[in-house]
């Protein structure tokens, strides 16, 4: 089924998912995107620099969000514009941490919902709800204003 600008409501949820993280996730990233700050994969270094531990890259958090959005267009290139605003770090535990689970690693949990339309552009822009457990497990937002305009 091909979505259509014309049955788009504000409001209208575009669905919710959750996205399981891995340190092995964060060093696969680390070599497709060149960034290797330790503060991605060494829990002393992470740790000596005032961190809860290894933390998620803020740009694959951003990037895992938006696939959600990707996947409700059905066209990457639909989306014209998509920011955000970082708020909180998404701590990614090791498998042998207590708190951890048996894989270790963390889960983001993402929803989107329609916030406003332009019918003169036909345009939807869709809000996203990025969040992920604390050292803790307390569920905090890590993105705020994640907001993605996608092209009808």
């Amino acid at each position: 089924m091909t979505l259509r600008f014309e049955d788009l409501e504000k409001d209208q949820s575009i669905g919710e998912r959750e996205i399981s993280v891995t340190r092995a996730d964060l060093v696969s990233y680390a070599g497709a995107s060149g960034d290797f700050n330790p503060i991605h994969w060494n829990e002393r270094f992470a740790t000596a620099v005032g961190l809860p531990g290894v933390i998620a890259h803020g740009m694959f958090t951003m990037g895992a969000a938006v696939q959600l959005v990707t996947d409700w267009a059905g066209d990457p290139g639909a989306i014209v514009d998509y920011q955000t605003r970082f708020t909180k770090p998404v701590p990614v535990p090791d498998a042998q941490d207590a708190d951890s689970p048996a894989n270790g690693g963390t889960t983001i949990s993402v929803s989107g919902k329609v916030a406003s339309l332009d019918d003169e552009a036909s345009t939807a822009r869709v809000d996203l709800t990025v969040s992920a457990p604390d050292t803790e497990g307390n569920l905090q937002k890590v993105l705020v204003k994640a907001q993605a305009v996608v092209k009808f």
